[in-house]
């Protein structure tokens, strides 16, 4: 599969799993939403659209985000996500979405070492974790995702 066929499958699996969430009305109130890992802030910018009414406070090392999805400044949290995360553990998140998968192995199995409690951890009990990265931890369970979405491709969990 070619990078770009890739990239187009993991956008619309994140797409569709954001707006399955939404449609079904899944998350818990009360409770922000978390975005670990801004990007250029697509992401962000749909989830603004799907959860109007949500405070939505997204994590990155850096704002790359194009000029119209950044997030205001209080909302915009910047530096390794692993640590400013952290300082948000017990806030009682109704989502969490992390797509900070690497594509490399290595880098991913370092990531995977701390972001399945870090997610966890953010949540509210029955909160949303949606992640490109599989999140093992006993206290989040999976959750169908659309059948036109690979199994392996993205992934969708509550906190118990």
């Amino acid at each position: 599969m070619s990078r770009l066929d890739s990239f187009i499958r993991r956008m619309t699996a994140q797409r569709d799993i954001l707006n399955q969430v939404a449609s079904q009305s899944l998350l818990p109130d009360p409770g922000d939403i978390l975005e670990l890992g801004l990007g250029n802030g697509r992401t962000f910018s749909h989830l603004r659209e799907i959860f109007p009414q949500r405070r939505i406070v997204a994590f990155d090392r850096a704002l790359m985000a194009h000029s119209s999805c950044v997030p205001q400044a209080n909302d915009l949290v910047l530096g390794e996500i692993a640590d400013t995360a952290a300082g948000y553990i017990g806030s009682g998140a109704a989502m969490v979405h992390a797509d900070i998968g690497s594509g490399s192995d290595e880098i991913d199995a370092t990531t995977l070492q701390w972001l399945p409690e870090l997610m966890s951890g953010l949540l509210a009990t029955g909160g949303i974790a949606i992640s490109g990265l599989p999140l093992d931890t006993e206290d989040l369970s999976s959750l169908p995702i659309p059948d036109s979405i690979d199994s392996n491709r993205y992934f969708l969990y509550r906190k118990l």
